[in-house]
């Protein structure tokens, strides 16, 4: 069994990716507009409820960086590691940092624009996938959370889809597809339970709901 010094030699990628992803952005930008995020809007410190509150420039800015702060520590650890297991590692430390910052006492978004630049090095096919899921959702329904929910599921759909073709099954890439689905829907239980009872709003209107990041 390997040593703490083994490990930590080995997975250091996973520690680093766990501290960027927790930065939290989307506060840091509503901190410089001279406000608390979490107190406007549906108090997420994702780029929806930044682009709801702030404005645009600011809301995508934060969305580039949600997902940079995902795919940055994942291509680090392609490079200096060959190890699928230290890629996936780094990858979910990553989406825990960004959901889960101890910056803000553990509290932090939902998770999807950091979960898609985290996974695209490890399964881009399920990425593309799930990014298509995304958008004709969302312009079939108008509900930015529906359409993360569809999309979650469409990853290990889209692992599952894959192997059955090729007769190749790398369980590991699937285990790691299915935790992010299903953390993913987690994050959105409460969207869920208001869009069962109709009472979840639309992107094209101004919110005080949740709707996702």
């Amino acid at each position: 069994m390997p040593d703490i010094t083994t490990l930590f030699q080995d997975y250091w990628p996973a520690l680093v990716a766990y501290v960027v992803g927790a930065t939290p952005f989307g506060f840091l930008a509503g901190k410089i507009k001279g406000i608390d995020i979490r107190e406007h809007g549906s108090g997420n410190i994702g780029a929806t409820n930044v682009l709801r509150v702030l404005g645009k420039p600011v809301g995508i800015t934060v969305l580039v960086l949600d997902v940079m702060k995902g795919l940055a520590p994942v291509i680090v650890a392609k490079l200096v590691s060959d190890s699928s297991l230290v890629h996936i590692a780094t990858a979910m430390a990553a989406i825990l940092g960004h959901n889960y910052t101890f910056w803000l006492g553990f509290k932090g978004g939902k998770g999807i624009a950091t979960t898609g630049g985290a996974i695209l090095p490890v399964m881009p096919w399920a990425l593309i996938a799930a990014v298509l899921g995304w958008i004709i959702v969302l312009k079939i329904s108008r509900y930015v959370s529906l359409a993360s929910i569809a999309a979650a599921l469409i990853i290990p759909i889209t692992l599952v889809t894959g192997s059955l073709l090729t007769g190749t099954w790398e369980w590991n890439i699937f285990v790691f597809g299915l935790f992010v689905s299903l953390l993913a829907i987690w994050k959105h239980r409460s969207n869920i339970g208001r869009l069962m009872r109709g009472e979840e709003n639309r992107f094209a209107k101004k919110s005080t709901t949740s709707e996702t990041s």
